[in-house]
């Protein structure tokens, strides 16, 4: 039986779980494991093959292996691949409680900051301009310490939503922040959030933080799309 034969199962999560798209396709292969589909130990198809079967993109099926790895439904291997683990009936019944899917939020992290960040550039002060650096330096000296570092990422990007003036931004990239908060959000960081990275984003907050000095707005657009779209890119990769 090839993996195109069967039909996709009609399974909907828990009602207590957010109508998200890749809790949805979670609780459709979970279904395929409990069905017998795919035993205990062996390895589920490759990413993109999943994407086919479901018509969903491939980052979906990330985020739903992500819902199904902190379920304990499978393990991820890395450079091998997502074996099922043994039925465990300790193992919660439903997907966990779970926001915005990580890259459904980094992109519209994406989209959102940019603009902010174009309009930062013609109406930052001065004094914004000081508290946007002193958060650039805190990455800069915390480039080891995952967690302090990541608080003074969070610290950059607020405030140059602080520095355009207007108050619903910034409670929009505060909301979005937050939301990186999550289980699915953390375990995913766990697979990718490496140093290297950390170090590649000083880079690109540095070429922010300069357009922003030079008052200039499309630099400062693309510096922060460019950003982003580097966070997503390594999220994408392979499993770590």
């Amino acid at each position: 039986m090839t993996l195109h034969s069967l039909a996709k199962p009609e399974v909907a999560p828990s009602r207590s779980a957010p109508d998200r798209g890749y809790l949805r396709l979670a609780a459709q292969i979970h279904a395929l494991v409990a069905q017998g589909e795919f035993a205990a130990g062996q390895r589920l198809p490759a990413e993109r093959a999943l994407a086919e079967r479901f018509d969903v993109s491939r980052t979906s099926v990330r985020e739903a292996i992500i819902a199904l790895e902190l379920q304990g439904v499978v393990e991820v291997r890395g450079g091998s691949g997502i074996y099922v683990c043994e039925p465990d009936a300790s193992r919660p019944p439903t997907m966990p409680e779970a926001g915005a899917g990580p890259f459904e939020l980094l992109r519209a992290r994406c989209l959102i900051e940019s603009e902010i960040a174009a309009l930062a550039a013609t109406t930052r002060t001065d004094g914004d301009l000081d508290r946007i650096f002193e958060a650039l330096t805190a990455m800069r000296d915390r480039m080891t310490d995952k967690d302090a570092n990541a608080e003074a990422d969070r610290r950059f990007h607020l405030c140059i939503a602080q520095s355009t003036g207007n108050s619903v931004l910034l409670a929009t990239v505060t909301s979005m922040w937050d939301q990186a908060r999550g289980p699915v959000w953390e375990k995913m960081e766990q697979h990718f959030h490496t140093q290297a990275l950390r170090q590649a984003s000083q880079a690109d907050h540095q070429r922010i933080f300069g357009a922003l000095v030079a008052r200039d707005a499309r630099q400062a657009r693309e510096a922060m799309h460019d950003h982003l779209e580097r966070v997503i890119g390594e999220f994408a990769q392979g499993w770590r």
